[in-house]
């Protein structure tokens, strides 16, 4: 089994939600060194402020498309490992749906092409449940078929197809892992890109009403961030996990109406919610089969649904980021 212990490993997308507690994970761990290049489209400095304190972190406000910027990079901070977690989030997809499916494209082919060159030794990518699209079957394994419903997802589907046949044709170290719903402290909190628990939250907290989407029985499998993270790194420890595509999720789905009803016994609201048309091209249905997960890397979701809504609603409150 290999170890992060010792490793200089670059994390795009580094100062964003999950990228940042992969961050402060590898740091933990002992990695030799931690690259994190940020466009600061959705990444924060706060994000990153307890792995700025290590003197062994280093960051780069550049965009993980540019071939010449991170080949630099990489050469500059001799990267052995590149963990993939730079995207745009979905919701833009309604916003700029052309630059929302090509980010993710435009990013892995630039980090194949260094791969492919040798300028780095391992790629552990990650895309998204979304590749998807609505459930066929339930819980849905990595062999369901992807339907992918927004540009954002269409995206991270074609990202994901290029990254798998590069490494089957000119035999690389990759791997795919592919989370569900992530969840947890230091998702964004503001404006139209913002996850719906801060969201609502904030909403709530400032005198409004809760928004619900359609019916509100669109499910999702919500994993808790630190779940997702612990995830990404034993798929770069296990080497069974390459060449191939591995699911992290929680194995249950929970519904729009049952998120904002948790968020609403914590913030002690009883009021009406707000109900709204369908979204345009909403997934229905997301709930993940983590059997091969378990089998090849030994993963299994530590954080429960509501402990970890109880955890993240603390820690946006103690911030008073809402």
């Amino acid at each position: 089994m290999r170890s992060v212990e010792g490793k200089n490993i670059l994390v795009t997308g580094g100062a964003g939600f999950i990228g940042s507690h992969l961050c402060d994970a590898l740091l933990e761990k002992g990695a030799g060194k931690v690259v994190c290049v940020d466009n600061m489209f959705l990444g924060k400095m706060e994000n990153i402020e307890e792995a700025l304190q290590h003197n062994n972190f280093v960051f780069y406000k550049d965009d993980a498309r540019n071939f010449g910027v991170l080949q630099a990079i990489m050469e500059r901070e001799k990267i052995e490992v590149v963990f993939n977690m730079a995207t745009i989030a979905l919701n833009y997809s309604f916003f700029n749906p052309f630059d929302a499916y090509m980010v993710n494209v435009e990013i892995a082919n630039t980090l194949l092409e260094l791969l492919k060159l040798g300028v780095y030794r391992t790629l552990i990518h990650t895309s998204s449940s979304e590749a998807y699209g609505t459930a066929q079957y339930s819980p849905m394994d990595e062999n369901h078929p992807t339907d992918p419903t927004t540009p954002y997802a269409a995206g991270k589907a074609a990202a994901d197809l290029m990254v798998h046949s590069f490494s089957k044709v000119l035999e690389l170290d990759i791997s795919i892992v592919r989370p569900f719903n992530n969840y947890g402290p230091r998702q964004n909190a503001e404006g139209p890109l913002a996850g719906i628990i801060p969201a609502t939250a904030r909403r709530i907290k400032n005198g409004g009403k809760p928004v619900i989407d359609g019916d509100g029985e669109q499910t999702r499998d919500f994993i808790y961030v630190k779940d997702t993270v612990r995830g990404l790194m034993l798929a770069y420890e296990n080497k069974a996990s390459r060449g191939t595509i591995i699911n992290l999720g929680t194995g249950m789905d929970i519904s729009m109406n049952r998120l904002l009803s948790g968020i609403c016994d914590y913030m002690g609201y009883s009021g009406e919610w707000d109900h709204r048309g369908a979204r345009t091209s909403d997934v229905r249905k997301l709930c993940a089969d983590i059997s091969k997960a378990r089998e090849l890397l030994g993963f299994k979701p530590m954080m429960s649904f509501d402990d970890g809504i109880r955890e993240t609603l603390d820690w946006y409150m103690h911030n008073d980021i809402i």
